[in-house]
């Protein structure tokens, strides 16, 4: 069966990987999985990624992702998608919603890349609200 959401695959991946403490956690490959994972490592949310051939026959290229931790506490306490397959979120430069008064991020993906909203905001650009991390 075909994948709907594979960003909020990823994202989930992620989440429950800290909620069981483990060091990193694989997920297949995307251009858009990368660009968002390059977002998070920017903000400091992750340690970093590399990719990674998955499976038994090593066809299938992942992501493997390193968490981070703070004082045993993950470093991500709330990580949700935004604009879903089934309700899309847009939103302009100026209108991007700030996360816990700027403690957190919304990640955008702009016509200029996959930014972070105060990146996105500097560039003066929108677009659409894939998640927000805190």
């Amino acid at each position: 069966m075909a994948m709907t959401d594979p960003l909020g695959d990823m994202l989930t991946r992620i989440r429950n990987g800290q909620r069981a403490k483990k060091d990193s956690v694989v997920s297949p490959s995307s251009k858009l999985r990368a660009h968002v994972l390059d977002v998070l490592q920017r903000e400091g949310y992750i340690r970093g990624y590399s990719d990674e051939n998955i499976g038994s026959r090593s066809q299938h290229k992942g992501l493997r992702i390193e968490l981070k931790y703070f004082e045993g506490e993950p470093a991500i306490q709330h990580v949700a998608r935004v604009s879903k397959p089934g309700r899309r979120v847009y939103s302009g430069s100026q209108e991007i919603p700030v996360v816990r008064n700027g403690l957190g991020i919304n990640i955008v993906s702009t016509p200029r890349g996959v930014l972070s909203d105060a990146e996105a905001r500097e560039n003066n650009v929108g677009g659409e609200i894939l998640a927000e991390v805190f």
